[in-house]
């Protein structure tokens, strides 16, 4: 009988790092695998810092693609994506690791891992994510643990000699889409006008494209007034330039 598998679902976050460094403690990395999933638009530093610590872990990377990007997926969909759904998620990042599970880890033989963070939010996933990856066992050892800022976690990062993605050292939440994820909120999408503008101009034209094809739509919501109206990128960056 083969060996049991331990495969983490690494998404190139710190926390799927700390999640992959506890499975190593308690099981070794003879039946590890680091599952992560190609988007198309993850920024460089992703792969850098996913690369550095697949040396660290001495696992390589398992790389799945569906070979689209988010934007790629709406026109195809005929769909934006915004902060209440991202078919993105599921098309591009889901699906491929599922049908790698389902070609290359047998669920009786198969413990998936998700690297979700140790505070309340997120630990609220938790029952979602366990109904999603059925029939797979799924287990958070750094969630089973105390709580923790990010700034904690990236402390802890550091201490194991590996330099963080650079998304969280220029002031981002989360290291994925390159800082352009549809579900963020209007914070983000200023910080990212901000910090990273030629990333906003590039999702910018991309909104406007889209829109050219489906209509009013946007991926933010202004709702000032108490009304609920589309919000464009466009209309969002010549707000904040006025201030």
């Amino acid at each position: 009988m083969s060996a049991h598998q331990h495969v983490v679902q690494f998404s190139g976050g710190v926390g799927s790092l700390l999640t992959a460094v506890q499975v190593a403690e308690r099981h070794g990395t003879a039946g590890m695998t680091l599952l992560i999933a190609d988007t198309g638009v993850e920024d460089e530093d992703l792969w850098r810092f996913s690369e550095d610590a697949s040396a660290f872990l001495g696992v390589p990377l398992t790389i799945v693609r569906d070979g689209r990007t988010p934007w790629q997926v709406f026109h195809d969909q005929r769909f934006l994506g915004n902060d209440r759904l991202a078919p993105c998620t599921k098309l591009l990042k889901q699906q491929p690791c599922r049908v790698w599970m389902e070609t290359n880890a047998p669920p009786d033989r198969t413990t998936a891992y998700v690297g979700i963070e140790p505070n309340k939010r997120d630990r609220g996933r938790i029952p979602a994510i366990v109904r999603n990856w059925k029939p797979w066992s799924v287990e958070f050892p750094l969630a089973d643990g105390p709580d923790a800022t990010k700034d904690e976690l990236l402390a802890e990062v550091r201490r194991l000699g590996i330099r963080p993605p650079r998304l969280y050292e220029m002031g981002f939440t989360h290291n994925n889409c390159g800082g352009a994820c549809v579900r963020a909120g209007q914070r983000q999408w200023k910080h990212l006008l901000a910090m990273l503008p030629d990333r906003y101009a590039r999702a910018e034209q991309e909104e406007e494209e889209l829109r050219r094809l489906l209509g009013d739509v946007s991926i933010l919501r202004d709702r000032r007034g108490g009304i609920t109206r589309p919000l464009t990128l466009g209309s969002l960056r010549a707000r904040e330039q006025q201030l």
